[in-house]
């Protein structure tokens, strides 16, 4: 069984602010500290926006911190995951499963819950969570939500 104060995940909005610079400040800051408090497991669901944006850091970490690890917890197959997305969009994507850790994907296909699943997987499995919230509605709020219930330290970007 996995110590969960060793794992931390994210959940954020597919769109950010036009210019993600402070945001990106902060996401490394946050990891980068709990990094320092022992955090060795960085789970990251692969949607668009801030779990790319969440990915490319711990990689870019990886340079100070080698061993840390970034685990893909996908909802579904990769093609099904990002089959509406644009070319830029599947390229980041790709490149960062290639890199990852870990890939686990959790459905043998696309469903209705697999998303939500994923998520609830996550938290299921994590001691923390670096969220980057700004509305009450949508996946991110359910799984900030859910965290709390769960006892879940919430670090909130």
């Amino acid at each position: 069984m996995i110590n969960k104060t060793k794992v931390a995940c994210f959940s954020g909005h597919r769109n950010l602010p036009p210019d993600s610079t402070e945001l990106q400040a902060d996401l490394e800051r946050a990891v980068t500290e709990l990094i320092e408090w022992g955090v060795v497991f960085f789970g990251n669901g692969g949607a668009l926006g801030f779990d790319i944006l969440a990915a490319e850091t711990v990689m870019r970490l990886k340079k100070d911190y080698p061993h840390i690890k970034l685990v893909m917890v996908l909802p579904c197959p990769p093609e099904q995951q990002s089959l509406k997305w644009n070319d830029e969009q599947k390229k980041r994507y790709y490149s960062i499963l290639e890199r990852a850790d870990k890939v686990r994907i959790l459905s043998p296909q696309y469903t209705n819950s697999c998303m939500l699943e994923r998520n609830r997987h996550m938290v299921a499995h994590s001691g923390f969570l670096i969220c980057y919230l700004r509305q009450n509605s949508g996946g991110t709020f359910y799984t900030v939500n859910y965290a709390e219930r769960c006892g879940v330290e919430i670090i909130r970007l």
